[in-house]
């Protein structure tokens, strides 16, 4: 995934979780926790910077082989499956 706006515009990273309209992207949007100690959990306190959540709407897919950010379409194939497609290029998305 790419980021396409905020303050770590163009910065890439895999999917870490998504939840509702946000996802959770590895190594982006780090913010800094305070966070109080939990002997029932075995955590520590202190400051602790982790990933935030970002909204859908301000990541793309990247595409390898034009080395940009890409937008998705769906097209059915000849076997009658739905496959995702760049728009940019038609060609299929490789899955995970």
């Amino acid at each position: 995934m790419v980021v396409i706006a905020g303050k770590d515009k163009g910065k890439q990273g895999t999917i870490l979780a998504v939840k509702a309209d946000r996802v959770k992207v590895e190594g982006i949007n780090i913010v800094t926790k305070h966070q109080k100690p939990n002997q029932m959990l075995g955590k520590e306190g202190g400051i602790v910077k982790q990933e935030a959540f970002l909204h859908i709407s301000n990541v793309a897919i990247y595409n390898a082989n034009t080395q940009k950010a890409d937008r998705i379409a769906y097209q059915v194939n000849a076997e009658g499956k739905k496959e995702r497609i760049y728009r940019s290029t038609g060609e299929v998305v490789a899955t995970a």
